[in-house]
């Protein structure tokens, strides 16, 4: 994989990209104010401060997934000194097509974790696999697209999976676990 650097240098840092948002800054800073570490994934994470990580974010304002992933990387790259850059999905195609989930779908958010030369160390995202049991589990009732009842139920699924995805913290905590496990091999 080419150098990173130019993409991470184009993105917002933390405080930008919240401070940009328009549609779902409230639920990303209720989950930032409301998710703690343990202190067993501090001294992890305290353990790779060292690497000089960095991280390039894909992400969209209006995604509800990015929602609840977003705050839990802040702690995480917080507490392990990762550098992080928030690019908006579609102002960066290029980049994100080089990430598509199932070779297909430019499904937000995408995590690269790479190192002090700007090389590719880890990819994480767009969900957790509780998150996606979740999606899975409540998207099964939503008809086709062609379905005239589609719309409606998709909304329904979307509010019920932000409700869940904004309170439950063992889904929280299942996110963190899978993103620290693909920092421990970065």
């Amino acid at each position: 994989m080419a150098n990173l650097k130019p993409w991470f240098e184009k993105g917002l840092n933390q405080f930008d990209y919240i401070n940009s948002m328009q549609v779902h800054k409230e639920n990303l800073l209720k989950v930032y104010n409301q998710f703690q570490l343990e202190e067993s994934d501090k001294e992890l994470l305290q353990a790779l401060q060292g690497k000089e990580l960095k991280a390039i974010v894909l992400t969209a304002d209006w995604c509800g997934d990015a929602m609840v992933n977003l705050p839990i990387l802040m702690r995480v790259a917080d507490e392990a000194l990762i550098e992080t850059r928030y690019l908006i999905r579609d102002e960066n195609l290029e980049l994100m097509d080089q990430y598509l989930t199932n070779g297909k779908s430019r499904s937000i958010p995408i995590i690269v974790f790479v190192n002090k030369d700007y090389e590719e160390v880890g990819k994480w995202g767009p969900r957790s696999p509780k998150a996606q049991a979740l999606a899975d589990e409540l998207k099964a009732s939503v008809p086709e697209k062609e379905s005239p009842e589609y719309d409606a139920a998709f909304k329904a699924f979307i509010k019920s999976f932000v409700e869940s995805i904004t309170t439950d913290k063992e889904l929280w905590n299942d996110i963190k676990t899978s993103m620290i496990s693909i920092l421990k091999d970065a």
